[in-house]
C-alpha cells in the first residue's frame, strides 16, 4: 500500500487588525492631520467655510433658511445645465441610480455618536467623583466662563469661535507644547499652595469647631 500524503498543515488564523478599529483610527488620524494643518488644503477650505458661512449669516443677516434654498437652487441649476449639455454632445448623462448611501457609513456614525455621548457622560461621572479638587474646580471654572460668554454671543458666533478655536490651538499648542507645560504647572503649584493656606487658617478651625460643637451635645444628651 502506498503511503498517503500528508495532510496540509492549519493554516494559522491571520492576527489582521478588526476593520472597525482600523477604521477609526484612520479617522481619528485624518481628523489630527486636519487640525494640526498637514492637510493643508482641507483644513483652508473648512476654515474659509465656516468664515464665509459666519460672515453671511451674522454680517449680511442672511437667514439660513435663505442661504440653503439658494445653494439648493444653484446646485439643481448646474446640474440641469450639465445634464442638457451632455445630451447636446451625445453622451449618457450621470446615472443617479448609482448614488446610494451606505449602510456601514450610517452605523459607523451612529456607533462614533454612540461613543462620544458615552465617553461624555463618564467624563462627567469622573469629574463630580474625582478626588483632586483641582481637576473639579477647573471644570466649574471653564464651564462658568462659557456660561458668561454665551450671555453676549449667540450660537452662530459661539459655533463659529470653537471651529476657530479648534484649527488654531491644536497647532499653536503642539509648536509651544514645552513652555505651556511649564505654565499650567506653575499654575497649579500656587493653586495647591493658596488651598492649603486656606486649609489651614479656615477650613480646619471650622472642623475643629464642628467636632468640638458635636462633643458638646454628646455630653448634653449624656
Amino acid at each position: 500500500m502506498s503511503d498517503s500524503p500528508p495532510s496540509p498543515a492549519p493554516t494559522p488564523l491571520s492576527s489582521s487588525p478588526k476593520p472597525r478599529v482600523a477604521e477609526r483610527s484612520m479617522s481619528n488620524s485624518s481628523w489630527e492631520d486636519i487640525l494640526l494643518w498637514k492637510k493643508k488644503k482641507q483644513s483652508l477650505s473648512i476654515l474659509t467655510a465656516s468664515t464665509l458661512t459666519w460672515v453671511v449669516l451674522q454680517v449680511y443677516q442672511y437667514n439660513f433658511i435663505t442661504i440653503v434654498s439658494w445653494v439648493s437652487m444653484a446646485i439643481l441649476a448646474m446640474m440641469f445645465l450639465f445634464g442638457n449639455l451632455l445630451r447636446l454632445l451625445g453622451k449618457d448623462p450621470p446615472k443617479i441610480d448609482d448614488f446610494a448611501i451606505s449602510e456601514e457609513l450610517v452605523m459607523g456614525s451612529a456607533r462614533r455618536l454612540k461613543g462620544n455621548v458615552e465617553q461624555g457622560i463618564r467624563w462627567m461621572f469622573s469629574v463630580s467623583s474625582e478626588r483632586e479638587w483641582f481637576v473639579f474646580a477647573q471644570v466649574i471654572g471653564a464651564l462658568l466662563v462659557l456660561s458668561q460668554v454665551g450671555r453676549y454671543f449667540d450660537f452662530v458666533t459661539l459655533l463659529y469661535m470653537g471651529v476657530v478655536t479648534a484649527m488654531t490651538v491644536p497647532l499653536m499648542y503642539v509648536k509651544y507644547e514645552d513652555q505651556l507645560k511649564k505654565f499650567v504647572g506653575k499654575i497649579r503649584e500656587q493653586g495647591r499652595a493658596y488651598y492649603e493656606k486656606v486649609d489651614e487658617k479656615v477650613l480646619r478651625k471650622l472642623k475643629h469647631k464642628a467636632g468640638f460643637a458635636e462633643k458638646k451635645k454628646e455630653k448634653k444628651s449624656l
